[in-house]
């Protein structure tokens, strides 16, 4: 070691060669997308649950879409959780035909005490249910989505993930680049890690959950990511989420850049809470096991200190530039010629464009796709602050106003689904 920075900066450089590579990994294999062809008939009976809070705006257009879902209307009911409202959520969901599980807590505000609060509710009524789905009140829902959901259940997979697509990518810059970053994650991170038999994480809507894993293990999370954190609960017992690449829903993007900023800093808090959690429990359950699934949730949990590390070896590499402090490795054409990390770096730019052209998005998203790097640098002081207020649980609520009927909704990926 030639600079005393060495102790430190060589590790980070190891640390950045490694997740490089296994995200690259992971995005090659998903890329190819088998469709399931043949759906299983119609059996399992679900219970639809839409936790909502002051969500008058726009649960009426979600109601009305979940009535023609191409599934038994027998075979599933809707359940409305008005969390706290003081608007006309309840009314609204009463008038389309809804069951309504209203529910005061001040104190214990926000979607997972919601959701813990109710499963039992509903488990009180005495109607039997083969699996629980759950829909934020801003979605729009692909008519086959439960016909989807069944089949998969048919399969034996217990905790199930769907698309996460966009209903609004076209409204605002600020919507078109956060629906391509859910686009790029949908194709190179979950669907990757499903083709190579790995365990998802649940997104906080289009979740399908099997009853018996509910009355099992409960709902019992609340951290401001209880979506992440009952992923990691089931992980840790060895049970894995799948990713559904053919069951979509459409999810309202925010419009400004601030409402985004707020949304991703609570996502990033919970993150951090949630992998202090997690990570002890699952590289000892892991090793138990002999489990590569579960001990690759842990690389899950590491993303945002993997993006934190990254930037700082990014500031470190302009400043050695014109004042050297420490050894580079990583372009160091004797170990690993630098043309190969050239190569890396252009296929992270270029693979979402892939998925773009894959899913046949409307023609301005390929502006918002030239300053998409921007968005994406935006992440880094976003998660700084996550990880300062990582122990803060104040939910701050994500207005939705986007009200738009299924028909309406700029729907990707059409041809490859109809088909």
């Amino acid at each position: 070691m030639n600079y005393p920075l060495d102790i430190l900066m060589l590790p980070i450089q190891l640390i950045v060669a490694w997740f490089t590579v296994y995200y690259t990994v992971i995005a090659v294999f998903g890329i190819w997308h088998r469709k399931d062809r043949d759906l299983s008939a119609p059996k399992n009976k679900f219970a639809l649950m839409i936790p909502a809070h002051n969500e008058e705006m726009v649960l009426g257009d979600l109601l009305e879409n979940l009535k023609i879902l191409k599934y038994p209307k027998e075979l599933y009911d809707i359940y409305v959780i008005a969390d706290n409202c003081t608007d006309s959520t309840a009314e609204v969901a009463h008038r389309h035909g809804a069951y309504v599980l209203e529910r005061c807590n001040k104190e214990l505000g926000g979607k997972g005490y919601a959701m813990d609060w109710a499963f039992p509710k509903i488990f009180e009524t005495g109607r039997h249910y083969d699996a629980f789905c759950v829909f934020d009140a801003d979605n729009l829902v692909h008519l086959d989505f439960l016909a989807v959901m069944n089949t998969r259940l048919m399969k034996g997979q217990k905790v199930l993930q769907g698309y996460l697509s966009a209903k609004n990518p076209v409204d605002t810059w600020v919507s078109g680049t956060f629906a391509i970053a859910f686009w790029t994650v949908n194709h190179l991170w979950h669907l990757g890690k499903y083709n190579l038999g790995l365990s998802s994480c649940l997104g906080g809507t289009g979740m399908c959950i099997s009853a018996d894993i509910v009355r099992e293990f409960g709902w019992g999370c609340d951290c401001l990511t209880e979506d992440m954190e009952f992923s990691m609960k089931c992980l840790s017992h060895g049970i894995r989420t799948c990713w559904v690449h053919d069951a979509i829903i459409y999810d309202e993007k925010p419009l400004t850049f601030m409402a985004s900023w707020r949304q991703r800093k609570r996502w990033a808090q919970g993150q951090f809470d949630c992998s202090e959690r997690y990570i002890p429990i699952l590289m000892k359950e892991g090793f138990k096991r002999h489990s590569i699934v579960v001990l690759d949730g842990i690389m899950q949990l590491l993303q945002n200190y993997f993006l934190l590390i990254s930037a700082f070896y990014l500031v470190m590499t302009y400043i050695n530039m014109f004042y050297p402090c420490f050894t580079v490795v990583l372009y160091n054409d004797a170990l690993v010629p630098r043309q190969f990390w050239s190569v890396l770096g252009t296929i992270q730019y270029v693979l979402p464009l892939i998925v773009l052209l894959q899913i046949e998005v409307p023609a301005k998203i390929y502006l918002y796709w030239l300053i998409y790097p921007v968005f994406m640098y935006s992440w880094v002081p976003v998660t700084f602050l996550g990880w300062i207020h990582r122990h803060e649980k104040q939910w701050v609520h994500t207005i939705h106003t986007r009200s738009m009927q299924f028909q309406a909704a700029s729907l990707t990926r059409k041809k490859e689904i109809d088909s």
